[in-house]
């Protein structure tokens, strides 16, 4: 299919700018709605001048959502949150804006959808960001039944949130926690892997309808990822075990900073593994991708 307009909605964000990278050199127009069309500025150079356009949008205005879709050939929607704040809440984010953008692009007939999702979505979690985002696969696919999910573990490269966030955190702290004695297993994923797989997802007809589940080339225990991360960065700290009883109360006085490391509902998301359970779930190899290992690429960043 040629593509010719694209509309990424969470485009300026840490996977968004790997697949407005990739995207640009095909020459596709590429819309980027966002809240704060200046800190979209630095998408700009990855294309030719006038072809990445950050538009001011509200997700919650139909007009605005809409408008902003315009002739697009392909929407893609990225937007997620990790803890709710003010009006941005699980439901207003993964499922209400996630169902406005599949309807609206329905109704203007976008050819494909890809929605971004995320491993461990369930309608049965205990975690109310796992429900939201399978309630916003739900809500996507019954305005847009042919969208693509794809549902990436945790999410790793130069600017992810999760290992810078323990890297800076080993910097100050003489002890790390290991949340619940650091036995939850993950399956972290390159942001490049992810990213390649949106742009194929874009085109590739038998990815219409399908979910992918994006992990990457090894499973890892929490402690073993921390290991790992004080490795390569030559720190010695001591890994200290944090019950789960003790860490839901630090996570609850963490809830009253402005950007929490640690919320009660991540405490309980962290109670399950985030790995590909399923053996006959669509993978990264299904779309023709080979995943970076994270021994590979974390060196780049990590030090």
């Amino acid at each position: 299919m040629a593509i010719q307009n694209v509309t990424i909605f969470g485009g300026s964000g840490f996977i968004g700018r790997h697949i407005v990278r990739r995207l640009a050199p095909t020459g596709a127009v590429i819309h980027v709605p966002t809240r704060d069309p200046e800190k979209a500025l630095i998408l700009k150079p990855m294309g030719d001048v006038g072809q990445i356009v950050p538009i001011p949008c509200s997700v919650r205005s139909d007009a605005a959502v809409a408008r902003v879709i315009g002739a697009s050939d392909v929407v893609i929607n990225l937007l997620g949150i990790l803890y709710e704040k003010g009006r941005d809440t699980f439901q207003s984010i993964h499922v209400e804006a996630a169902a406005r953008i599949a309807r609206l692009a329905h109704e203007q007939g976008v050819k494909r959808f890809v929605h971004l999702s995320a491993l461990g979505a369930s309608a049965e979690s205990p975690s109310a960001y796992a429900r939201s985002k399978a309630a916003g696969e739900a809500a996507v696919r019954a305005f847009f039944p042919e969208a693509t999910i794809l549902r990436p573990g945790i999410v790793f490269g130069a600017e992810d949130h999760f290992f810078n966030m323990f890297s800076n955190l080993a910097r100050f702290s003489p002890v790390l926690p290991l949340i619940g004695g650091g036995h939850t297993r993950f399956q972290p994923v390159y942001v490049g892997d992810v990213a390649e797989a949106a742009l194929r997802a874009m085109t590739r007809p038998e990815a219409r309808g399908a979910i992918y589940e994006l992990g990457g080339a090894r499973v890892y225990s929490f402690r073993e990822l921390l290991e790992l991360l004080l490795r390569l960065t030559r720190r010695k700290r001591c890994l200290v075990d944090l019950p789960w009883p003790l860490a839901t109360v630090q996570a609850a006085v963490m809830e009253l900073f402005p950007h929490p490391l640690l919320t009660r509902d991540q405490v309980k998301l962290l109670k399950s593994d985030t790995i590909i359970i399923d053996p006959e779930a669509k993978t990264l190899g299904d779309l023709g991708i080979t995943p970076a290992g994270l021994e590979m690429i974390l060196p780049t960043y990590a030090r």
